[in-house]
């Protein structure tokens, strides 16, 4: 696999993102060394982070929760979105920049309404049709502790990978679409006990290569 950068933007509190993203960051040194990493750490929503960065990746991951981010900077992030250039977006990332909520529905297909309330494990399993995508490649059902978040109905556009299932509850999970000829990929897990999970960061670290075609 030829090398490329990925870099990777944190500022999501409540799931503690940094410390994830590190654990993260340590996993792509062991598996994947090729993968050359930058992590952007919001210290608050109110944190006026520059951006520079991103614009020479190779692809985007973005674990925030609407950080304050406006003026230059915004319309930085908003160029590379609008450039069609690769992204991956973690949980939050469905309210990431609260000065840009359209971005979950412009760029990620999402359409995030909250979330049901926390306890019931929920149950992650492949979508029937997409069993043979590269992005599932060696990834096993598995469960996940954070609470599902409401996403139904996500775009037409999109190609559902997962979906997760409690007792009463059931909602896409992990999915792809092409904006203005990028790939996407966009999962509502991430908490904190998921980065412990071998077959999610299987799945996220497929979701960065695929977004960087080199998978």
């Amino acid at each position: 696999m030829d090398p490329f950068r990925l870099c990777m933007i944190s500022g999501s509190f409540e799931y503690e993102s940094e410390a994830s993203l590190t654990l993260y960051q340590d996993y792509i040194a062991k598996h994947r060394p090729k993968i050359e990493t930058t992590l952007i750490v919001y210290q608050s929503e109110d944190d006026h982070q520059s951006l520079e960065p991103i614009e020479n990746t190779d692809v985007l991951l973005v674990f925030t929760r609407r950080v304050n981010t406006a003026g230059a900077e915004l319309d930085r992030f908003m160029k590379y979105c609008q450039d069609g250039r690769p992204i991956v977006g973690v949980r939050t990332a469905s309210h990431a920049f609260q000065n840009w909520l359209a971005f979950d529905k412009e760029v990620q297909g999402g359409n995030y309404e909250g979330h049901y309330g926390g306890g019931p494990v929920a149950h992650i399993t492949k979508e029937s049709g997409a069993v043979a995508h590269p992005i599932l490649s060696q990834v096993e059902p598995f469960d996940s502790q954070g609470s599902l978040y409401i996403n139904t109905p996500i775009a037409e556009d999109t190609t559902l990978l997962l979906t997760g299932h409690t007792d009463e509850h059931e909602e896409p999970v992990a999915w792809t679409r092409m904006h203005n000829g990028g790939r996407v990929f966009y999962t509502s897990l991430g908490h904190q006990e998921d980065f412990k999970d071998n077959d999610f960061l299987k799945l996220l670290t497929n979701a960065v290569r695929w977004a960087a075609r080199r998978l």
